[in-house]
């Protein structure tokens, strides 16, 4: 213990317990000091009193990293005036309190990795906006890239894309090879979807009468009329590619997890900034809202709100608007009914969501093909 308290002596700047070497390490900017210990009882009463001594000298508290902080560790409650201090127990727990913590820095972000260099910190961290632009963004955006074959769980997969593709962390030669890694697994894709829905690599075309269309619709869309703008963005090469590739995601989800995921992004995709104010209980709720609201604003003066505006203006695109309002319903409630009753995975549970995903399909074929007239 005397060898410990030489070290806390020092202006640590975190630490880390090694329970396999029986070693502590302790970081001072570039360098780091190791003691081994030499237990004189059983391993893991000595490690406690290891721990005990370092909240004693950090904390005041002996009795080890604090209850009430657990509880709050992943919430990111931790105290922002000390999540220093909490990096200086040797705690697991503590390392992912100040990883979750709002006032987390750049500089406590690197010293959090030294002291917990797992995926989980690093995905953490790289929700914060000062990490990413930080000198630890690209440092733990290229830990996650080379981890990516060996990690299995189709959310930490979705997360861990979403998350490397933020603007500046990967270059185009990574970001190239993790959408290859698609075609092979889509949860890789779905990650793009979130991310960089209208910025998808091997985009589509825009639909063959979008020239003519966006005559039509972009001076509504200028004029601030979002339904236009959604409309138009759904018929450019960027809505065109992301119904692609969704679409190949929703006909073979490699996960409950992934089909939740997909569900989302599309709604939030086709809603834009509009608020989902009454999930529908399924797609053919979803349609006959879509088919009402649009009656209801034929029949309105075209002053009386923007879909009013639209439905008046472009007549002709009757059945891509009441695909877009359709769409744009779409949300994992819809998987309630499904989901609720079943853990299938693969096949079956392609098959027991045909009923779901079929409409919405009839729904893209009417935005993806252009009507012959």
């Amino acid at each position: 213990m005397l060898r410990l308290n030489v070290l806390l002596a020092n202006p640590i700047e975190a630490i880390r317990v090694d329970e396999q070497s029986m070693m502590v390490h302790g970081l001072f900017g570039d360098q780091e000091a190791k003691i081994r210990l030499r237990p004189t009882g059983h391993p893991d009463q000595y490690l406690r009193c290891v721990r005990e001594l370092l909240s004693g000298h950090v904390l005041g508290s002996p009795g080890g990293y604090p209850a009430f902080l657990q509880r709050w560790t992943r919430m990111g409650q931790a105290r922002d005036a000390r999540l220093a201090e909490l990096l200086m127990l040797g705690e697991p727990e503590a390392v992912v309190a100040v990883a979750a913590a709002a006032g987390l820095t750049d500089e406590l972000a690197r010293r959090a990795w030294w002291a917990l260099p797992t995926p989980e910190i690093a995905r953490c961290m790289l929700a914060r906006e000062c990490v990413v632009r930080g000198s630890m963004g690209k440092v733990l955006a290229g830990y996650l890239v080379e981890y990516l074959p060996f990690e299995t769980e189709p959310l930490a997969i979705i997360a861990t894309v979403r998350l490397v593709l933020q603007p500046g962390l990967v270059d185009e030669r990574a970001r190239r090879r993790i959408w290859e890694k698609g075609w092979h697994k889509n949860v890789y894709h779905l990650g793009f979807l979130e991310s960089t829905p209208d910025a998808l690599p091997d985009e589509e075309a825009a639909r063959s009468d979008f020239a003519r269309q966006c005559d039509i619709l972009d001076p509504l869309a200028r004029a601030g009329n979002e339904y236009a703008a959604r409309l138009l963005r759904l018929l450019d090469r960027s809505g065109q590619s992301f119904m692609a590739v969704s679409e190949r995601i929703l006909r073979k989800p490699a996960s409950q997890e992934a089909a939740i995921s997909v569900m989302n992004v599309i709604g939030s995709y086709f809603r834009g900034s509009t608020p989902l104010e009454e999930p529908p209980r399924d797609m053919v709720a979803a349609i006959e809202r879509a088919q009402t609201q649009y009656r209801d604003s034929a029949q309105a003066d075209c002053a009386a709100g923007p879909l009013a505006a639209l439905v008046h203006l472009a007549p002709r695109l009757e059945r891509e608007i009441v695909a877009l309002l359709a769409v744009s319903q779409v949300s994992e409630t819809l998987l309630n009914p499904i989901f609720s009753h079943t853990t299938a995975v693969g096949t079956v549970m392609t098959k027991k969501m045909e009923p779901l995903v079929g409409p919405i399909l009839q729904q893209y074929a009417a935005l993806r093909t252009a009507a012959s007239y």
